[in-house]
C-alpha cells in the first residue's frame, strides 16, 4: 500500500525558512510524479509546487515561485520542498500527494490527478 508521510513542519516567523520532507513507501519516486498542496483555515486546497518521475522537471504556483524550491532524493525516497522568505499567507497545512500518470513528461498540481495522499503538516508563519 503506497504510504507518504510528512515531516518538517512547525511555527517560523515572518521571512524565515523551513523544509518540508514527504518520505514515500510502496511505491518509486521513478514511476509516480509528486505535488505538494496546502489548505488554509476555510479555504480550498491548493497546488504548491510538483516534481516530474521522469525527468525531474518542476511546477510552482504563481504564489510561491522564487520562493519555493521542490527536490527529490530517491535513494531516500523522499521529496523536500524548501520554503524560504515565508509568508504569513503561507500558513497551512501542507500535504504531499503521489500521482501515477504522468503526461508528456510534466507533473501536475491537479488535485484529482493524486491518488495516494499524506494526512499533511502544519506550517505557521507567524511572529
Amino acid at each position: 500500500q503506497p504510504q507518504l508521510v510528512e515531516s518538517g513542519g512547525g511555527l517560523v516567523q515572518p521571512g524565515g525558512s523551513l523544509r518540508l520532507s514527504c518520505l514515500v513507501s510502496g511505491f518509486s519516486l521513478d514511476y509516480y510524479s509528486i505535488g505538494w498542496f496546502r489548505q488554509a483555515p476555510g479555504k480550498e486546497r491548493e497546488g504548491v509546487s510538483c516534481i516530474t518521475s521522469t525527468n525531474g522537471a518542476t511546477k510552482y504556483a504563481d504564489s510561491v515561485k522564487g520562493r519555493f524550491t521542490v527536490s527529490r532524493e530517491k535513494a531516500k525516497n523522499t521529496v523536500y520542498l524548501q520554503m524560504n522568505s515565508l509568508k504569513p499567507e503561507d500558513t497551512a497545512v501542507y500535504y504531499c500527494a503521489a500521482d501515477p500518470l504522468t503526461v508528456e513528461d510534466m507533473c501536475t498540481m491537479k488535485l484529482s490527478r493524486h491518488d495516494y495522499w499524506g494526512r499533511g503538516i502544519q506550517v505557521t508563519v507567524s511572529s
